[in-house]
């Protein structure tokens, strides 16, 4: 029987250990979190930090392992490269490559450096170098972590004078102690976050979607919807395709899903924001099954074990689909979910993680997310209408 670490323990991991249990597949989770809820679902869990790369390697090879994967766990990611690289496990790439991917500075200077469209960036650790830089970009600007995920620690800022508060406030949310900070990029229509996956170097299976956010929550920049189709045009959709596949090639990957994030510029360009090789958060690959058919997510633990992929190719979505991330934008005690009853034929799945009388926060990232709403409807008209404001038709109520 073959052996799959996975490196998280959050939700996001439960849609994997069941394409690894179909598979026949003895799935260890390893963090240092033993509530988490994964590990109930896995047939063994492993207490160990996976940002720790030494000690996740240590248990990886105690345990004799045939792969290791990182799904919707970005920090995970370059360990699972490493753990891979050290025993000669199937990985999408080199550490070195993966490494790029997932520093946001590295990655920017990568692009650049192999003539992308890219926004003015640049990386830093120094505050002080950052603040002397101001005169470099083009200003409003974009101020994240390097090696965050899930919009923690990110903000717009648009005059020079809140800079060092925007900085300290992403160094807050830094294992490494390192920022990035980039032109904010005016987008025409929605910018697009959803999987891809590739076989061998070549991209099989490639999707945009138009990701959403909820102006009245407490970070309004934490991902809140998203539906297929993807409001971009079709010419920068193959534009892009075309690019991420160069991207592919330049840094020598093979198989795997990715996580890619793409934006149209309201000057005319399009842009690779973000390419991470796992799995997204929010639940992107199963609702990307769902409305196409390709199981991305069974062909994650297939690449991840060096097994061969099925079924992964250019499939249309079968209507227009959405999902809808269910929070609340205040802090509170949860007591229900109410939807719309014009939406009721439209509701393909409901997902509520807590049950009444929890206690919320603020939707300020992705881990305050309470579950899921997937809808499907008929026409892209209907869902535009829909999607246009989520709260007229999907509301989360709390306790008064």
């Amino acid at each position: 029987m073959k052996k799959l670490m996975i490196l998280g323990g959050s939700r996001y991991a439960l849609p994997v250990i069941k394409a690894a249990h179909s598979l026949g597949v003895y799935v260890i989770t390893a963090d240092y979190l033993p509530d988490n809820i994964a590990h109930k679902y896995s047939d063994e869990y492993c207490n160990v930090s996976i940002t720790d790369q030494e000690a996740t390697l240590n248990a990886a090879q105690e345990r004799n392992i045939d792969g290791v994967i990182s799904f919707a766990c970005d920090p995970g990611v370059v360990t699972a490269a490493y753990v891979a690289e050290k025993m000669g496990l199937p990985s999408v790439g080199s550490y070195e490559a993966v490494s790029i991917l997932q520093n946001k500075g590295k990655f920017r200077a990568f692009l650049t450096e192999h003539g992308f469209n890219v926004p003015t960036a640049k990386g830093y650790t120094s505050i002080d170098d950052a603040l002397k830089d101001v005169g470099l970009f083009h200003w409003p600007v974009i101020v994240k972590p390097t090696d965050s995920a899930g919009s923690k620690g990110v903000n717009r800022v648009d005059d020079p004078a809140n800079l060092r508060k925007a900085i300290e406030y992403a160094l807050s949310f830094s294992r490494g102690k390192e920022f990035i900070i980039e032109d904010f990029i005016t987008q025409h229509g929605f910018s697009s976050d959803t999987d891809s996956f590739s076989v061998d170097g070549e991209l099989k299976f490639v999707s945009f979607d138009s990701q959403r956010f909820d102006s009245k929550a407490e970070n309004p920049y934490t991902p809140a919807a998203y539906s297929w189709p993807s409001s971009m045009t079709q010419e920068h959709q193959a534009e892009l395709a075309s690019e991420i596949q160069r991207l592919i090639k330049l840094l020598g990957l093979g198989t795997s899903i990715y996580n890619i994030e793409t934006r149209e510029g309201t000057d005319g360009k399009a842009y690779i924001m973000e390419c991470s090789p796992r799995g997204g958060g929010n639940r992107l690959a199963e609702c990307l099954e769902y409305a196409t058919g390709v199981k991305l997510v069974e062909n994650a633990v297939r690449a991840a074990l060096g097994m061969p992929t099925v079924g992964v190719e250019q499939k249309p979505y079968n209507g227009c689909w959405a999902e809808v991330i269910l929070h609340s934008d205040k802090p509170g005690v949860f007591d229900s979910l109410w939807i719309d009853d014009s939406i009721a034929d439209a509701v393909f799945e409901r997902d509520l993680w807590i049950e009444s009388g929890t206690k919320v926060g603020g939707f300020t990232a992705a881990n305050e997310a309470i579950g899921t709403l997937v809808l499907k409807f008929k026409t892209e008209k209907r869902l535009q209408e829909v999607m246009k404001d989520p709260s007229r038709f999907v509301k989360v109520l709390l306790k008064k």
